[in-house]
């Protein structure tokens, strides 16, 4: 469980690491409004991936105590 944990750490970096570099990109090249738009494309990435997880905690939880 710690592995999948810490791969997640490092998909999230990744793609935070990953969207500032473009951010920067497009920013130089006067794009503010698709700068803008990229940083909230890896948001929306990012809280998918946190919603899977939650997902998975609850399906975890109604096991444990045989909700379903």
């Amino acid at each position: 469980m710690e592995t999948i944990n810490v791969d997640l750490l490092f998909r999230i970096a990744g793609i935070g690491i990953f969207i500032s570099v473009l951010n920067i990109v497009l920013k130089q090249a006067d794009k503010e409004e698709q700068a803008q738009m990229l940083t909230l494309v890896g948001v929306v990435i990012v809280l998918l991936m946190v919603i899977q997880l939650i997902n998975e905690l609850f399906d975890s939880i109604r096991t444990i105590f045989n909700i379903y």
